[in-house]
């Protein structure tokens, strides 16, 4: 299935794009590193945020298809980039916080889930991503 985004510039490094099936609206900026006034996401802070919140959603549907719910979740991303050219993301740092108690086995899936999300099999090898769990119950 396709999804249709769009994007528009608006000049001085700064973009919305549009998500068409719901009609949200998001900003990107340059980052205050590379030109930009650091106003909003940059494009390659997206790509952490995209990580982090496909990992927790994953988390989700997966333990529902496995008969329990996943507690209340909070996560955390570093995005760190190359400092040699070519810009690009060279390593992102997650942490993920789970409320509950879980047996050891839902634990391991959980762990599973977050790494196998869509968004974590669509990055390279190219970027290294350091991905813990935490569980408070």
């Amino acid at each position: 299935m396709a999804v249709l985004m769009t994007a528009r510039y608006e000049g001085d490094l700064h973009c919305e794009l549009s998500h068409e099936p719901s009609s949200s609206l998001l900003h990107t900026d340059a980052p205050k590193d590379n030109m930009g006034k650091g106003a909003a996401f940059s494009p390659t802070d997206l790509v952490g945020a995209a990580l982090l919140s496909c990992a927790i959603t994953t988390m989700a549907i997966k333990a529902q298809k496995a008969g329990f719910d996943l507690g209340p979740t909070r996560g955390r991303i570093e995005k760190h980039m190359t400092t040699e050219p070519p810009r690009r993301i060279a390593r992102l740092v997650m942490s993920i916080e789970v409320d509950g108690e879980y047996s050891n086995d839902a634990r391991i899936q959980l762990q599973d889930y977050a790494e196998t999300c869509p968004v974590a099999l669509s990055l390279g090898d190219e970027v290294i991503v350091d991905m813990v769990l935490e569980f408070t119950g």
